[in-house]
């Protein structure tokens, strides 16, 4: 991968704390809340504040409402979110690969 493919990845993926919720998001349906605090160790303020960023940008759908008379909020990947993140896990894997692994 050159510098320029490089300069390419999603930046909006990229970024540690986001990329840990689009690789939760990535393998179920949809996850709740609480699944994300337990499985990422992110504070309230950061998923909340994450996935509104990944909201803005078309790649998550999140849905409020309430179980009983407590709050639940649920994250989904849409389609181009999780496009998006095909496209950076390859691009990431090509290169981690290295020169002699790599695509032509």
């Amino acid at each position: 991968m050159t510098t320029a493919e490089q300069s390419s990845l999603d930046r909006l993926i990229h970024e540690p704390a986001r990329l840990v919720l689009m690789s939760n998001l990535a393998v179920v349906d949809e996850a709740d809340f609480v699944f994300l605090s337990h499985q990422t160790g992110l504070t309230a303020g950061n998923i909340s504040s994450h996935m509104a960023r990944l909201e803005e940008a078309g790649y998550v759908v999140i849905a409020k409402g309430f179980v009983g008379k407590r709050p639940r909020t649920v994250y989904r990947l849409t389609r181009a979110g999780r496009k998006a993140f095909d496209v950076y896990r390859v691009q990431v894997a090509e290169l981690l690969a290295g020169p002699e692994l790599r695509t032509q």
